[in-house]
């Protein structure tokens, strides 16, 4: 506002490091929250078309445990959603970066995420450095979608667009059953098209991803009030808002007679937070 009213006005910044009013937990939010919505579908889901009458029960029961996750990127949520992924049990198949995709049939071990995380926060350097690693093939210049990988579950954690319709043919002919995006739309407008007739569960960015930004309003909250949370603090609220998340959007689908339609029951229930308000606040007169 300076430059237009040659005024200062006040500003809010977040992400700051914890020596200066940061939140502890802020990297990790996007990559957590992602899992942590994800982990609510799976408890509340109980068909799993795709999913072989073997493994139903358990994974009704246990969530994550033994589930093949693919996962693109390298970078912060990716790593994260990683990390929390493989403390559930679930079994991470792939990363990726811009020369590549680096993939284990077998899911990574926590040696191998833990040698990721230093390669890419460290060192900053490339996947295709760990190609040689035990049970790790290397795929130079492939999008992890390109693969035609088994999964269950596909975490799209890398950039806009990601996966395109022949991408999510791929997923699907995998037998992946669960969506859920990482990233900022991740999945063109035909992809996600194709996949709601494909998988069984599909969760839209602008709710699956918000783990961030809800991380962020708790560091303005923690700033407010001077506090400083502990980390299991501030990771006890992320998953409430994530659950709180999960079930607006559950509700709002089968309220509008579209169960399970999650993109739909995400973006219904966002258009009517804001009629609403608009309406208590006057403007509207319907």
């Amino acid at each position: 506002s300076s430059g237009i009213n040659a005024e200062y006005g006040m500003g809010v910044l977040t992400g700051k490091s914890t020596d200066f009013g940061g939140s502890k937990l802020r990297p990790e939010a996007t990559g957590y929250g992602l899992v942590y919505i994800t982990l609510e579908a799976l408890k509340k889901y109980k068909h799993y078309r795709y999913l072989p009458e073997e493994k139903r029960a358990g994974v009704a029961e246990n969530c994550f445990k033994g589930l093949r996750v693919l996962i693109s990127g390298s970078g912060n949520v990716a790593q994260f959603a990683a990390e929390k992924v493989m403390e559930l049990g679930g079994l991470v198949i792939s990363f990726s970066d811009s020369s590549g995709s680096l993939t284990s049939q077998d899911g990574f071990s926590t040696d191998q995420l833990k040698e990721l995380f230093h390669l890419k926060n460290v060192k900053r350097g490339r996947l295709s450095e760990m190609a040689e690693g035990a049970g790790l093939q290397y795929h130079a210049g492939r999008a992890v979608w390109d693969l035609g990988l088994e999964c269950d579950v596909a975490l799209p954690c890398a950039t806009q667009n990601e996966i395109q319709l022949e991408g999510a043919h791929k997923l699907a002919e995998g037998g992946c059953w669960c969506v859920a995006e990482g990233a900022n739309m991740p999945t063109t407008n035909e992809a996600v098209d194709y996949l709601k007739t494909k998988v069984d569960i599909y969760i839209p960015a602008k709710a699956a991803n918000a783990g961030g930004v809800a991380t962020s309003a708790l560091e303005m909250a923690q700033n407010s009030a001077r506090l400083f949370w502990t980390s299991e603090e501030v990771d006890v609220k992320l998953n409430g808002i994530m659950t709180n998340i999960f079930a607006t959007a559950y509700k709002t689908a089968q309220e509008f007679g579209r169960p399970w339609d999650l993109q739909f029951g995400a973006n219904a229930a966002g258009f009517l937070k804001v009629y609403k308000a608009y309406k208590a606040m006057g403007y509207l007169k319907f």
